[in-house]
């Protein structure tokens, strides 16, 4: 690999002197390696004109594998700089709704993997309060809730507010009005989370503030799944604004219309994990990842 090297270097300075000078060798001993892996490779590399060195064919196949092996040994030292930069292999186990899954955890796992690409990333679904249990259990390292939790055993670091928006189907009757308010809810046709979940438990609770009785025909807990349904059941639903992409709304041919109630009932996402991840530098990792990420992205 050396004498390949030096090789090269006095193809490319096409002088025995001007590649002495750059090695920081004598000429001589420069000569004597030329001459040794000439020896090796059996064939003659130069041909001498006056003081120009000129390649044989054999030379210019030598010096074709010099670069060759040049650009290998550069691809070798990025991809231990890329190791070094990400660190040795890792492996976090990340709780959350199947909502959060399908609409918070991809962008953030994403962002995250380009720093960490090392890092096996697990995931346990759960409603908030399963969610809970499993970080107070150490089953998971971390787990993403849409609630702030005041524990004692629990780290919790708010990552972003949220509200319910209305959503509706192309075609839908509320579309056109120029205002809709919680009353306007009552006995109308929607499609809604799985009680016991998170948002289902602040519908009700919305629902029972302003005594509303909405005609409840599905109740899912696939986010995605709702998406698709009131579409094509015409009916309308309620979701957090943070779910509602862009790409998601115009595919599925929804409408989003704000309410004033919906806006001032805010609900933050927060992160949690226990002591014992407090103590885990991977998990502390993944947590100032996630808060540099929505501190960016809201």
């Amino acid at each position: 690999m050396e004498l390949l090297e030096v090789f090269a270097v006095v193809v490319e300075q096409v002088s025995l002197n001007k590649a002495s000078q750059l090695l920081n060798i004598s000429q001589p001993a420069l000569s004597r390696k030329i001459m040794k892996l000439e020896e090796e490779l059996g064939v003659e590399l130069f041909i001498r004109k006056g003081k120009r060195l000129e390649l044989t064919k054999a030379g210019q196949i030598c010096y074709d594998h010099a670069m060759e092996q040049r650009h290998q040994e550069r691809k070798l030292k990025q991809a231990i700089h890329m190791y070094k930069a990400a660190g040795s292999h890792s492996s976090l186990t990340i709780g959350a709704s199947l909502t959060t899954l399908q609409a918070t955890l991809p962008d953030l796992i994403t962002d995250y993997l380009k720093d960490y690409p090392l890092t096996e990333i697990k995931l346990l679904t759960g409603k908030t309060h399963e969610v809970v249990t499993m970080v107070k259990d150490n089953k998971v390292d971390i787990g993403i809730v849409a609630s702030q939790i005041n524990a004692t055993s629990l780290h919790c670091e708010p990552l972003f507010d949220d509200h319910l928006c209305l959503v509706l189907p192309l075609g839908h009757p509320f579309i056109d009005r120029s205002s809709i308010t919680m009353q306007d809810l009552n006995e109308l046709p929607m499609i809604l989370f799985s009680k016991g979940t998170w948002y289902r438990i602040l519908m009700d609770e919305l629902f029972n503030r302003f005594t509303i009785f909405p005609n409840v025909q599905m109740e899912i807990d696939s986010f995605e799944a709702i998406l698709r349904l009131v579409s094509t059941c015409k009916t309308a639903t309620l979701l957090p604004k943070s779910y509602l992409r862009e790409d998601l709304i115009r595919n599925n041919e929804l409408i989003l219309r704000q309410l004033q109630e919906l806006e001032q009932t805010k609900r933050t996402t927060s992160l949690i994990y226990s002591d014992h991840s407090a103590d885990n530098a991977e998990s502390m990792k993944f947590v100032a990842q996630a808060v540099k990420y929505f501190a960016n992205h809201n």
